[in-house]
Order: structure tokens, then C-alpha cells, then sequence
């Protein structure tokens, strides 16, 4: 049935799929009536059920996940990142870029940097939680910070993937020892910041001590800071099959998703195929997307028709730390949330008393080869939203670093078809492009001989962690099915 589904009709194959209900070893999908949330961290997945329970909607729910993974995982996000976020409110989609830029006085000429001061951009993501419990939250923003607080100031048991990705970062000790499985960890300082967030609002951050801290131990000024707002977008949108597929606009890569699935067409694809539509939309991408570019016509019908018949270029990959979750209510009001330090511990500088690590992401204007002052660089991180008909298919999105757009290409046929089980498509294993070498992981491996006659080199790689991790939430008929990549710590869970 699933060749015939897959491969013959190409059709939706909402009727059937992959669940088997004898005994497997297997993580099953997760299964609700009302209300779903899936996040990479246990804590922050009950954050958001209770945020539901207290009467909010996916957005509070949404934020309160968000600040507690800025605790329970804070190599991956935190208060000095930033934010993309789709919100569906039931009718219309709504889009929201909570990224910062470089310094207004920032030196066009000087190096790109790694990590280290001048690598740090203005830090969006409480700008944009702000701006989203304004607009579509119900409870207020300090009560989305309640659990994270409590979280950060009564301690925390770190998990097993979390604590590996913990020790393995280039600046592991950039928030103090090291924790162990299961060790409890606090982080006063930073508790002490969600709660001046919470009585203050964004100013907090902003403005003020923690702006002048942050100003103090990086190359932004506090004018960078004060002059902070997070944006309004529409979201870009390309019909695949019978679904359509929602991303957000430059300066995000999510074009280049989108991209990826057009030049696969409407075929099941090989994975030899959706290696090189990736590349040859990777390389489109690199190109184009820069702060504000309009980037529509990588998505016209002719150019996806011509592109196919080109060959690409090789990309590089830099490392990536990045946080996914996503939520539906029993309105059906659904939001697809991402933040991001982008390196693991970012910039490896924390704020002077605050407990804030600030990103990195002004790295990434290594794709345009020189800073840009006071605009924001090419972003890895990308939110998704799948609709069909007009209607709510679910959020979804998939955390690491330059593999995200590789990963929605992949996820998104298997997504759409198979919606009965999208805890299988998470955990179905995938390749990652790293210059000429193609990762593969586990089964994939069969298609090695198909991918090097590309020209491309492949390496079997057992590392799971390296091909990232997600989370997803669909709607079938009046329920909703959920899951949460078996490559991270969390779940997906609901009522």
C-alpha cells in the first residue's frame, strides 16, 4: 500500500500508513482530541500543557515552551538570540521575524568573526515574544514566563542528549561546571532576568542595566538595543502535491526549502533526487537571500523548470545550536516557533550578571563575505506550517544549524502523505550536505552508489545528533497526531 501510495498515485495518503498496532520498539505518534505541544525538553513540554490548562492559547502555550528551553537548554537558545515564528489563528497566517541586526557603527570592512564579540547581532526573541502575547496571546508574557522562571531558580535535572550536547560545545563552560546526566542545575542569574522581563517587558532587555551589560561585553551599542522591533512578515508559499507549504521570507532560509521541493516536482523522490534539488537551492540561496531581498522568483514556475537542468555548487555547512516547538489548541489555532543561539552556547559571552548568553549569528554574514551595519544576516532558522485546502495540516520544523531547509525537504513528502504518523517521519533517517560529502544516515546508505554518481562523495555517519531534530503536530479529521525527533530529549504530548 505504501508503494502504491507513495510512488503510483502520489496522492495523500491519509487513509493508511505506516502504524502497526502489534508490539514495536518504536516511539508511537502522539495522540490528543483537544490540545497538542511538542518540544525538545520534557519541562518545556508541560510548560506549554499547563499553559493551555490555565485557559491560554497555542501562543502562550508556545511562549511558555520557548523560555523554558532558554533553561533547560541554554547551548541550543536563550533571552540573547532570536526568534521566527509562524502563528495559524484558525482563518489567516500570520508571520513573525524577531531577528537582530549588527551594529549601526559596526566596520563594513572588518573580519566576519566566529564567535567572540563582534559576532554578536542585537538579540530578537524577547522582543518577539513581546510582540506575540500582544497581538494573539491571551494570559500576558509574565505568565508565559512562570515555569521558566521557576525552572531557572529551583534547578533543573539536565537529560541524557542534553548533557552530551552540553560537555561537547565549544563553550561548555560558559554558564559554569559542566552538569552530568541527570545532575540538578540552576541558573539564578538568569531566573533573576526572566523575572525583570516579566514585570518590565521587553524594556528590560532593551533597556537599562541588562542593555548596558550587554553593550559592555560585545561590540553592540545600547543604541542597537533601544532601537530594537521585531517585524510583521508574510510568509512565502508553494503548493506541493496537494499541501502547501509555508515558510518565512529573507533574511530566513526558507526559501530555499521551498525551493528544494519545487525542483523535486510532484514525484516520490529518490534520495539521490532530493540531494541535488537541496544543493542546487542551497546554492540559490547563498546567492540571494540578504536582509529584505525579494526572493519570489526562485519559486516561478519557468525558473524551477530551467533550474533542473543545472548543475550546483558545493556548500559548507557551519555547526548550528537551535531550538523547535510547535503547538495546536482546541481552536485549532496553531504555531510554529523557532529560536536560536546558532552556535552551540553562541558567542561563548554571557552577559555580566545576567546569565544571558548572547548568539553568534553574525557569523553568518560570512555568506555575503563582509558585515552589513545595522542589517541582519542570512538566518539558518526556519518554522513551517503545512495547510491543504485552506486549512490547518499542522506545524512542523526541524533544529540544526544549515541542515534545516536539507530536513523540511526531506520531511515534507513523507509529512504530507503519511499524516497518520509523524513521529515515524521524524525518526526516519537522513542525509546531511556538507560541501561534496553527503552524510547518510543508517538505511540511507543504500542509496550511496546513486549519490556519488553526482559527483559527491558519501560518508555513513552513526552519529545521530548531527541530522538534527523536530517536531511536528497534524490534524486528522478531529484529533491531532504528534511527535518529536527520537534524536533529542523531548516529547510530544497533549489531552
Amino acid at each position: 500500500m505504501q508503494e502504491e501510495c507513495g510512488r503510483a498515485t502520489h496522492g495523500p495518503c491519509d487513509a493508511i500508513g505506516p502504524v502497526d498496532p502489534s508490539f514495536s520498539p518504536r516511539r508511537p505518534p502522539a495522540v490528543a482530541a483537544e490540545a497538542m505541544v511538542a518540544t525538545s525538553q520534557p519541562l518545556a513540554t508541560r510548560a506549554g500543557l499547563r499553559a493551555l490548562e490555565r485557559g491560554g492559547n497555542a501562543v502562550d502555550a508556545a511562549l511558555a515552551a520557548a523560555a523554558v528551553l532558554c533553561v533547560t537548554e541554554p547551548m541550543s537558545t536563550g533571552v540573547g538570540g532570536d526568534m521566527f515564528v509562524q502563528v495559524w489563528d484558525g482563518k489567516e497566517l500570520h508571520g513573525l521575524d524577531a531577528a537582530g541586526s549588527a551594529p549601526l557603527r559596526a566596520d563594513p570592512d572588518s573580519p566576519v568573526e566566529e564567535t567572540g564579540p563582534t559576532s554578536v547581532t542585537v538579540p530578537g526573541a524577547v522582543g518577539g515574544w513581546a510582540a506575540l502575547a500582544e497581538r494573539l496571546g491571551r494570559l500576558g508574557l509574565d505568565t508565559a514566563l512562570e515555569d521558566a522562571i521557576t525552572a531557572a531558580e529551583n534547578g533543573f535535572a539536565v537529560a541524557g542528549r542534553t548533557a552530551r550536547a552540553w560537555a561537547t560545545a565549544h563553550a561548555a563552560l560558559a554558564l559554569g561546571p559542566i552538569p552530568d546526566l541527570g545532575e540538578r542545575v540552576q541558573l539564578p542569574e538568569l531566573g533573576a532576568t526572566l523575572r525583570r522581563i516579566a514585570d518590565e517587558g521587553p524594556d528590560a532587555i532593551y533597556r537599562g542595566e541588562v542593555a548596558e551589560a550587554i553593550a559592555s561585553c560585545s561590540w553592540l551599542d545600547e543604541e542597537d538595543l533601544t532601537g530594537y522591533r521585531p517585524r510583521w512578515v508574510e510568509p512565502l508559499r508553494l503548493d506541493y502535491r496537494d499541501t502547501t507549504v509555508c515558510e518565512l521570507p529573507p533574511p530566513t532560509q526558507g526559501v530555499a526549502a521551498l525551493e528544494g521541493l519545487g525542483l523535486l516536482g510532484r514525484g516520490f523522490p529518490e534520495v539521490h533526487e532530493q540531494v541535488e534539488c537541496v544543493r542546487l537551492a542551497l546554492e540559490d540561496a547563498f546567492e540571494h537571500v540578504r536582509d529584505g531581498a525579494d526572493v519570489t522568483g526562485l519559486l516561478d514556475a519557468d525558473f524551477l523548470a530551467r533550474r533542473r537542468q543545472d548543475g550546483s555548487i558545493h556548500v559548507a555547512e557551519p555547526p548550528g545550536g537551535t531550538v523547535y516547538l510547535c503547538v495546536v489548541d482546541g481552536d485549532r489555532m496553531a504555531v510554529s516557533l523557532i529560536q536560536s543561539l546558532y552556535d552551540s552556547f553562541g558567542s561563548g559571552i554571557v552577559a555580566p550578571g545576567t546569565g544571558i548568553v548572547l548568539q553568534n549569528r553574525g557569523a553568518c554574514f560570512a555568506i555575503s563575505g563582509h558585515v552589513e551595519p545595522g542589517r541582519r544576516p542570512y538566518h539558518t532558522i526556519i518554522p513551517g506550517m503545512l495547510l491543504r485546502d485552506g486549512k490547518l495540516l499542522g506545524p512542523f520544523g526541524v533544529m540544526g544549524g544549515f541542515l534545516q531547509a536539507q530536513a523540511h525537504v526531506q520531511v515534507v513528502p513523507w509529512l504530507g502523505d503519511y499524516v497518520r504518523d509523524p513521529q515515524w517521519v521524524l525518526d526516519r533517517p537522513r542525509f546531511r550536505i556538507d560541501g561534496d560529502l553527503v552524510l547518510l544516515e543508517g538505511e540511507l546508505w543504500e542509496s550511496a552508489p546513486e549519490i556519488e554518481a553526482l559527483g559527491l562523495r558519501v560518508k555513513a555517519e552513526p552519529d545521530p545528533t548531527v541530522f538534527g531534530g523536530g517536531q511536528a503536530i497534524v490534524v486528522r479529521g478531529d484529533v491531532l497526531l504528534g511527535g518529536s525527533d527520537s534524536r533529542k530529549d523531548g516529547y510530544a504530548a497533549g489531552f
